[in-house]
């Protein structure tokens, strides 16, 4: 979906297909056909965006094979879709029975991610529509933080520098722009926006930026306003946002609230839980988070003692942007509107690349899962539909 920014520049938004597992490049054409042209049909439109996941093994067989490479093109077109953005973050196995931890591997002081990240630069350079130059590619912020000592950072560091420059050859060569924003996710080295100021700073180049995920943003309390801003002032780009919702518990010491998150607690994705941090100012040199307090999983967090209990706590557990859980828990749509505000509701927007990326529908108490392909369907455009929503309130205009 394109829409018209006031300023005259086009803002993309599409929704993230690891939502759908698949492996192999076979796999993906099975999503173009069984997911994403349903949903586009719902929504009523001509084209629809998604923001592909190409794991390891499809992103070989694309970047090595140029005739691939054309049909997955002339499939996206013949079914109505367009390519201007990835997901780069998880590598493989994202739809396996059991992901937690494993997301993280390889990190960026492994030559795998590097390979990986490079191919899916090169396989967009050659999906973008003719008349789109610029796409972009969310990855991993740097590695999970532990095991993560000086000799991986200095590893990690020189690789994002040989990515821009490849990122630059690549330019020069196909006359598309392609960016890497790092994901701050709960958890990671880069856990806030604020802790990617040092390594994006020190790298310096306008192809790497970060990409803000509005769920990771609230887990970690961070106020919107005050990251983007604090982007700005270092002059790291906002290479794309991808729009999400984290769970909100606001009084977790009371019995109801803790039987509510418990049926969110599940075995297949890690669900860093935080609690809000005590008021009082930021010393320098600290990130909105400074102080937060939190555990690796949502299961750790209700065991009792890992966290106070006195403020309210979010976890990272992407709940659909259109229907929040029933009381007494709820979502932090209310982050991303503010942070949907600033990135696009100014003068220009921060960045022209949206994507809707709720990845855990089957993850969802029993209850709340979609039973069908089209139910899953239904949700995402509904999803789609608020997306589209709050960026016309905002004075964008949707585009054909």
């Amino acid at each position: 979906m394109r829409f018209r920014h006031p300023d005259g520049s086009t803002v993309h938004l599409a929704y993230c297909t690891n939502v759908h597992p698949a492996e192999t490049l076979d796999g993906v054409l099975a999503q173009l056909r069984d997911h994403c042209e349903p949903v586009r049909r719902r929504l009523g439109r001509d084209r629809l965006g998604i923001g592909l996941w190409l794991a390891r093994d499809a992103a070989r067989a694309l970047v090595t094979d140029p005739a691939a490479l054309r049909g997955l093109r002339g499939e996206l077109d013949r079914r109505g879709l367009e390519v201007v953005t990835l997901n780069g973050f998880p590598y493989e196995g994202f739809g396996a029975e059991e992901v937690k931890y494993r997301v993280y591997r390889p990190d960026w002081a492994d030559p795998e991610r590097l390979g990986h990240t490079t191919a899916l630069a090169r396989v967009l350079a050659g999906l973008l529509p003719d008349d789109v130059t610029e796409g972009s590619i969310s990855t991993l912020p740097l590695a999970w933080r532990t095991a993560y000592d000086d000799a991986r950072a200095d590893r990690a560091r020189a690789a994002l520098t040989t990515l821009a420059e490849r990122l630059d050859a690549l330019h020069d060569l196909t006359g598309r722009s392609i960016r890497v924003g790092l994901e701050p996710e709960p958890g990671c080295v880069v856990e806030t926006t604020a802790d990617a100021l040092a390594p994006l700073t020190a790298i310096a180049h306008d192809r790497i930026g970060v990409c803000v995920d509005t769920c990771h943003l609230a887990t970690s309390f961070e106020d919107p306003h005050t990251a983007l801003d604090a982007l700005a002032d270092a002059r790291v780009p906002v290479v794309k946002s991808q729009l999400s919702a984290a769970l909100h518990a606001e009084h977790p010491h009371r019995p109801e609230v803790r039987a509510a998150l418990a049926a969110f607690a599940e075995p297949r994705f890690l669900h860093q839980t935080r609690a809000c941090p005590p008021p009082g100012p930021v010393r320098a040199g600290e990130g909105p988070a400074a102080g937060l307090l939190g555990t690796d999983d949502l299961d750790e967090a209700l065991a009792g003692g890992a966290l106070p209990d006195t403020a309210p706590w979010r976890a990272h557990f992407h709940v659909p942007l259109h229907a929040a859980p029933a009381a007494p828990l709820t979502s932090t749509l209310p982050v991303l509107k503010a942070a949907l505000t600033r990135l696009v509701g100014g003068p220009h927007p921060l960045t022209r690349h949206l994507e809707v990326e709720t990845y855990t529908w089957q993850a969802l108490p029993p209850e709340l899962r979609p039973r069908a392909r089209a139910q899953l369907a239904d949700g995402i455009a509904a999803e789609l539909a608020l997306a589209r929503d709050l960026l016309t309130d905002l004075g964008l205009k949707e585009l054909p």
